[in-house]
């Protein structure tokens, strides 16, 4: 699915401005006039957001804060009118990836754009990763995790039949069901899923 720059601005001129920028770019664009109508349009689609702080209705930290606790992660380029440097922390804080004042330069927008959707590219493929280790995770028995979690922690084929009380032989065969279905191939790359998985 091909990204969007999503724009939130209540000014008008502005929205234009910044979508005549970003479409000379060849860069797809939706532009909202407020918080409200972007977040009951959005869904999950990749790209980025341009973000406005100070408007009617909901502010863009409000918006940001509602994105958040819907679990939806883009990332996020304040645009402010006026600079305030508290403000700008509490963006950062709360996860923004950049915070502009206006008038910002074109290609000062278009490279920090471009680099907001290079992020929202790197997070959607690490969450495509962790989905795909978390499903063969769900295929193992209870059996194979017991074991998988042992063999992460360092234990060896002895060690963890002495543990579970049963032989040597069968935690090997136990274990290299858990390497083909998690779909390793060795134990470091084992031990990097683990992290991913919950016991």
């Amino acid at each position: 699915m091909s990204q969007t720059v999503f724009i939130v601005d209540d000014d008008a001129a502005i929205r234009d401005a910044l979508s005549q920028l970003l479409e000379t770019a060849s860069l797809p664009v939706e532009s909202h006039a407020d918080g409200s109508a972007f977040l009951a349009a959005y869904g999950d689609r990749p790209g980025c957001l341009l973000l406005d702080i100070a408007m009617p209705g909901m502010s863009g930290l409000e918006v940001q804060a509602a994105l958040s606790a819907r679990g939806l992660a883009i990332p996020v380029v304040f645009l402010t009118g006026h600079g305030d440097i508290p403000l700008a922390v509490r963006a950062l804080q709360a996860g923004a990836v950049d915070f502009l004042e206006k008038p910002v330069q074109g290609a000062m927008l278009l490279e920090r754009v471009r680099r907001a959707l290079r992020l929202d590219q790197e997070w959607r493929e690490t969450q495509g990763r962790t989905q795909a280790i978390q499903q063969h995770y769900a295929r193992l028995s209870s059996r194979e995790r017991e074991v998988m979690t042992h063999a992460v922690s360092g234990l060896t084929c002895k060690e963890i039949a002495q543990k579970l009380g049963i032989s040597p032989r069968t935690v090997e065969v136990h274990r290299t069901h858990v390497m083909h279905k998690m779909g390793a191939s060795n134990l470091a790359e084992l031990v990097s899923m683990a992290a991913c998985c919950t016991p």
